[in-house]
């Protein structure tokens, strides 16, 4: 008997600056973010490995910018794939800003 998939559950995680995807408790991926003002500046993605190819990326990415919105913050995508990913989802256009020079010259700062 096969064991039915987990159910993928996004937290945010202040203390680390991120936002975490759990399958069953585990950490699974990442989304990484420093606030800048009223801006969240995405920095990095990743998932595990061991967790590749199930679209975890895509629906930790979705939640994390849910809550951007929800926050009444504006999205800055440094991140490859948080920039890709609002690309094809334009119902975030309106709280996206550019990356800046003087954003990633701040961003340098803050994660050294």
């Amino acid at each position: 008997m096969t064991r039915p998939a987990a159910t993928p559950t996004v937290e945010r995680n202040d203390a680390e600056h991120r936002y975490e995807i759990l399958l069953d408790g585990t950490v699974a991926g990442l989304t990484a973010y420093r606030d800048r003002g009223d801006q969240r500046v995405f920095h990095h993605t990743e998932i595990d490995d061991a967790f590749a190819g199930q679209g975890l990326a895509s629906h930790l990415v979705r939640q994390a910018l849910t809550d951007v919105r929800a926050a009444g913050k504006r999205i800055v995508p440094v991140c490859p794939y948080v920039a890709k990913y609002l690309q094809k989802h334009g119902e975030f256009s309106d709280i996206t800003d550019s990356v800046t020079p003087d954003v990633l010259r701040w961003l340098r700062t803050e994660i050294g």
